[in-house]
């Protein structure tokens, strides 16, 4: 199959990538909605759904016909032009974002292109989702939309900037902004050290401060629970999208989940050694038919793995949701600016430092040196912190104390004789 393809002209190679990727991600989507229900209900001692379909697998699909034969209504006072041309900016951001996330090592199938810019792609693509839900909220001629579109636009810049932050150091660690080749340096050994345990980023310190960082961030960008305050209901009826109905609110809709499984198959690719099915080289046991088995299902099930992995993390997303409540405005900055900017920035040092060090001394001696500036770099922030906050009116401090309740008798009831 692969020397098929590659005799084939560069177009149609170019669209039967295209269409490997935007075809399951289409069909998967309404999966991940029924997995998300469910998944939600199991941890709100709920049933979920299990009407329609065997264990419920196809409300899903009933849900999209319902919205699809719904009344399409449009408010008399929006800018129609803008207002129709939103949900397909919102949408074209998701799909956009595959284009440079290897699901297999055979690079004649995947990526979509291979370009030597995959990082700053990624960035500057994930960076047009919010034009969407800007537009929506401002061509909707209602405040409530407008107030959500200008929140996701102040939650975007503070989050993708420590985003980025988190990529320049697996950028400035690994030397390419590919992520294949992100992707094959994570199959080295570990540390520089075991050859038979892969190098996979989120086992090296600073990797895994930026995968924590990361993870926060793609929450954030996807506007998803404890950060969708663009769409908070207690607030904003529902935020940018309170004027759209039936297929464009579906659009909406189908964006937000397959930004979710893309970002998850980013943080798969830079952070979890991407289409390896585990952090273990195989070769470096030996030739066998044990290890040469694995070998095969490492290289020809690499799609499945891949998938195993972007379907943790959109596990990862709703067990967010149904954990965490939604912070203020307040709190949604401050951790941004505040907390997640100067980490990654101390962190992207700290990077720089261990490749240094781990090249020229060794992994032992970067260890040492990379926790003891690590501490240095703690302790200054935490320092600049209080002068910074001290002296500053803070929000009140409220405590809840549960005290045993004390029965209460009931009053003597008319008639009843009073004891002497």
């Amino acid at each position: 199959m692969t020397e098929w393809l590659t005799s084939q002209p560069g177009w149609l190679q170019a669209l039967i990538r295209v269409l490997l990727f935007v075809g399951p991600l289409l069909i998967i989507v309404p999966g991940l909605i029924w997995w998300e229900r469910r998944l939600l209900s199991w941890m709100q001692d709920r049933i979920g759904p299990n009407r329609v379909g065997p264990f419920g697998l196809l409300q899903p699909i009933a849900d999209g016909i319902k919205l699809f034969f719904k009344e399409d209504i449009t408010p008399s006072a929006v800018d129609r032009a803008i207002y129709f041309l939103a949900p397909a900016i919102a949408l074209f951001p998701a799909f956009a974002l595959g284009g440079t996330i290897p699901w297999g090592p055979l690079e004649a199938w995947t990526p979509i292109a291979n370009v030597d810019i995959g990082v700053l792609y990624i960035l500057a693509i994930s960076s047009l989702g919010v034009y969407g839900v800007v537009l929506a909220g401002y061509s909707s001629n209602n405040k409530y939309s407008l107030l959500g579109g200008l929140r996701s636009a102040a939650q975007l810049i503070s989050y993708e900037l420590a985003m980025g932050m988190a990529l320049a150091a697996v950028v400035l660690a690994s030397g390419s902004l590919k992520l294949t080749e992100m992707v094959k340096i994570q199959e080295g050994p570990l540390w520089g050290i075991s050859d038979h345990i892969q190098n996979w980023f989120l086992f090296t310190p600073w990797g895994f401060v930026a995968a924590v960082i990361f993870a926060i961030c793609i929450v954030a960008e996807t506007n998803r629970a404890p950060f969708d305050l663009p769409e908070a209901e207690n607030e904003l009826i529902a935020g940018y999208h309170t004027e759209y109905s039936s297929m464009k609110f579906a659009v909406f809709f189908m964006g937000e989940y397959a930004a979710m499984l893309v970002f998850s198959g980013v943080f798969a690719c830079v952070f979890l050694g991407g289409y390896n099915m585990l952090p273990i080289n195989w070769s470096a046991f030996g030739e066998n038919s044990v290890t040469n088995a694995l070998t095969w299902a490492n290289t020809y099930l690499a799609p499945a793995w891949f998938f195993g992995k972007c379907a943790f993390g959109m596990t990862i997303f709703i067990w967010l949701r149904a954990t965490l409540p939604r912070l203020r405005y307040d709190q949604l900055m401050s951790l941004g600016w505040k907390s997640l900017l100067p980490l990654g920035v101390a962190n992207f040092m700290l990077a720089g430092l261990w490749s240094l060090l781990s090249t020229v001394k060794g992994a032992g001696y970067a260890w040492v040196v990379w926790a003891g500036a690590a501490v240095l770099l703690m302790a200054i922030f935490i320092s600049v912190r209080r002068v910074i906050s001290k002296g500053k009116n803070t929000l009140e401090t409220r405590t809840i104390r549960l005290v045993d309740a004390e029965p209460v008798a009931s009053p003597p009831s008319e008639g009843a004789a009073t004891p002497a």
